[in-house]
């Protein structure tokens, strides 16, 4: 029992803690779009300001403002470190790259730089690798997100520290490979997603007990502690299901500060309804209800992709369903944790009260930081 109760205050305290590795934002992506005619390829990328500034510095003043100024003047040190970090070889051949124009955009989540760029290739090519690095040696959560045109079709790929080559037989497309890439996307998307993890497992935390005379019992069975596991879950997933859905394919749209913000309240609040219960039965109403804003936070990644209705499509279920993956493992393994240590104190006052305190604070930070616009956590 030692071990158990070591493992779990363990798990929860990783959780509550500010890892670097763990973001409590929307994660670090570009878009990179090739469109290719013949032996020449349009390409456009959008980087988000924010990275750029991290990684070469943009905000020459320093008054926290990147002006266009500012961006003007350091637009051939962007493309000095933005098109190096992009390799196209077509049908074994490597192919010329040259810088058109810059231009700023506004995705759901801020300012992005935007690169259009010629490749010209020797001949219209049969398959195209891509190698793509950018910031490799910086952000291992950093992700390239890949749209690419080609005859009037549309397939996507997702690059990043452990995909960092690709190849694309132009006439052979693959539907299969293009939706188990946005499956695996999505079990990443909610690993790194701490906000996410942290509003389950405040909702899991009271799971494996039960509410009596002011005070908090263990439950006397599994069954129906993981019934009510299961509701909360299937509440929480169809509701952000039918945001990511909605969002993705353009019917609602949100501000993306006032998604982030009403995430990180949500969090707040599930997490104090452990230690001033003021809602008790029906908790999957509340998971259901809060799920509604985490499926606006899921959805920024393929919105900004821009992606036609058929590949969008594609890459949504694909999606949805990895999210749905890595919700499962996350349940799979606190569950039955936390019912095993449900009559220790342990679990009742450290893991129960001190995790949903310890919860509260941090999603008040992020809060704070998303409300009023500024910066206290290194995260």
């Amino acid at each position: 029992m030692t071990r158990r109760c070591g493992f779990i205050c363990a798990l929860v305290a990783m959780l509550c803690m500010l890892h670097p590795t763990a973001r409590a934002h929307k994660p670090s992506d570009s878009y990179l779009r090739l469109s290719i005619d013949r032996e020449h390829i349009a390409g456009q990328w959008d980087v988000a300001l924010r990275d750029l500034e991290y990684a070469i510095g943009l905000d020459l003043n320093g008054d926290g403002n990147i002006t266009w100024g500012e961006l003007r003047s350091r637009h051939a040190a962007i493309a000095d470190y933005v098109l190096p970090r992009l390799d196209v070889i077509a049908d074994g051949a490597p192919c010329s790259r040259s810088i058109a124009n810059q231009l700023v955009d506004y995705h759901t989540d801020g300012a992005y730089a935007v690169l259009r760029f010629g490749i010209e290739c020797a001949r219209a090519p049969a398959a195209l690798t891509v190698t793509y690095s950018l910031f490799a040696d910086l952000d291992p959560q950093h992700r390239g997100i890949l749209r690419l045109d080609y005859r009037g079709g549309t397939r996507t790929a997702v690059f990043g520290p452990d995909h960092p080559k690709q190849t694309f037989k132009l006439d052979a497309a693959n539907a299969w490979t293009q939706f188990l890439t946005f499956v695996r996307e999505g079990v990443w998307h909610i690993w790194i997603g701490l906000d996410h993890i942290l509003f389950i497992i405040a909702l899991l935390l009271p799971c494996v007990l039960y509410r009596e005379k002011h005070d908090w019992h263990p439950a006397p069975r599994f069954r129906p502690a993981l019934w009510n596991v299961l509701k909360i879950v299937t509440a929480f997933t169809l509701a952000h299901s039918i945001t990511l859905s909605l969002a993705a394919l353009g019917v609602i749209n949100l501000p993306s500060r006032f998604v982030e913000s009403a995430i990180a309240a949500s969090i707040v609040i599930g997490a104090l309804n452990n230690v001033y219960p003021l809602v008790l039965k029906r908790l999957w109403l509340v998971a259901f209800g809060f799920g509604l804003l985490h499926g606006f936070g899921f959805a920024s990644v393929l919105t900004d992709l821009g992606l036609p209705r058929d590949a969008l499509l594609l890459s949504l279920v694909g999606f949805n369903l990895g999210v749905e993956i890595g919700q499962v493992v996350i349940v799979a393994a606190f569950v039955p944790l936390a019912f095993l240590m449900r009559r220790t104190w342990i679990y009742r006052r450290l893991v129960m009260m001190g995790g949903s305190l310890s919860i509260a604070l941090l999603a008040s930070i992020w809060m704070a930081e998303r409300v009023f616009n500024f910066k206290l956590l290194p995260v």
